[in-house]
């Protein structure tokens, strides 16, 4: 099965997050994907860590080795849809970004924001509790 995976839930488990153990029982045997934005996400995320003095220089690029090395299968978005979701749900593109991966390939989406939860639930996207 195809899971839409979001930078939250990826990052829970690079960081080593409480929900990590979960996340990676969750999604074992199953195929992950996502929006191609998703490494810029985990990038800019990774960016504000360091700019807020939360790790060093060496740790991101870890972090950022660690993504690298998972295996997600990163998808072109209806950008136009993804609009059209972002309007209807007030959000911002990125977040519809993965409900447009969601809706377009079948797949439940993986996330541990509650707002982008909630979206999905308005639209009939099946979310994953962790």
């Amino acid at each position: 099965m195809d899971i839409v995976i979001d930078a939250s839930a990826i990052l829970a488990v690079i960081v080593g997050e409480p929900e990590r153990d979960r996340i990676v029982e969750m999604t074992a045997g199953h195929d992950l994907i996502g929006p191609g934005s998703l490494p810029w996400e985990i990038g800019n995320a990774f960016s504000s860590m360091l700019k807020q003095e939360r790790i060093a220089l060496g740790e991101a690029r870890r972090g950022m080795a660690i993504f690298q090395s998972v295996p997600i299968r990163l998808l072109a978005v209806d950008l136009e849809n993804a609009l059209s979701i972002a309007d209807a749900g007030n959000l911002y593109a990125y977040d519809a970004y993965y409900l447009d991966c969601a809706l377009r390939h079948a797949a439940p989406l993986l996330t541990l924001d509650g707002l982008l939860k909630s979206a999905a639930d308005k639209i009939g996207i099946h979310a994953l509790e962790v």
